[in-house]
């Protein structure tokens, strides 16, 4: 005798039930999946200080990365995204809580500036209520540090130090965001490329 599995229900934001959990969900929290009896299941950053994605190519995880980023938004987060591909997060231009970077010259002075911003954060000394979260959203991370390895090599001077500052600002992000309320939400096979 065969078994049949009944395709899933089409689930949407609005269902009863679901908007009750989505609006549950603390504000450092974002929704990534429904469980088969219908809970929301969410990442909270305020847990997992950052978010990785992995997919193959194909695979969704930009969309999972505008997803993400956008619950965070509509709770009041700001945003740097990074797209390296120029044309995979074009809905976060002109959106005033949102800087879009595309190329690499602009990718490398966000996050150069990045690191002044951390720096404004920690010197607050853990008094960061008022100062909205910050989500750094990385699309295509280890192409993105390949190239940023590359930039730097063309075009730093003979006394500018041999790491690249854009990377430098990440790696402090990576290690030192979560007490400055910024998180980075990225999407690649862990982030590759050149050592961090």
């Amino acid at each position: 005798m065969a078994t049949t599995t009944a395709p899933p229900k089409l689930l949407r934001l609005t269902d009863p039930g679901l908007r009750e959990q989505l609006e549950a969900l603390p504000a450092s929290a974002a929704l990534i999946g429904i469980s088969t009896d219908g809970r929301a299941i969410a990442v909270d950053i305020d847990d997992a200080l950052h978010i990785l994605v992995c997919s193959g190519d194909g695979g969704g995880s930009t969309t999972i990365l505008r997803t993400l980023t956008t619950q965070f938004l509509h709770q009041g987060a700001h945003a740097l995204v990074l797209d390296v591909t120029r044309i995979s997060h074009l809905w976060a231009r002109n959106l005033p809580t949102v800087t879009h970077r595309g190329n690499v010259a602009g990718i490398h002075d966000a996050l150069v500036s990045l690191a002044s911003e951390l720096q404004r954060r920690i010197d607050l000394d853990g008094d960061l209520d008022d100062v909205p979260r910050l989500m750094v959203v990385i699309d295509r991370a280890d192409i993105t540090l390949r190239q940023l390895a590359h930039y730097w090599e063309t075009y730093r001077q003979k006394d500018d130090p041999k790491k690249s500052p854009a990377v430098a600002a990440l790696k402090a992000v990576l290690y030192e965001g979560r007490a400055a309320r910024i998180h980075v939400i990225y999407d690649g096979p862990a982030i590759a490329g050149p050592p961090l």
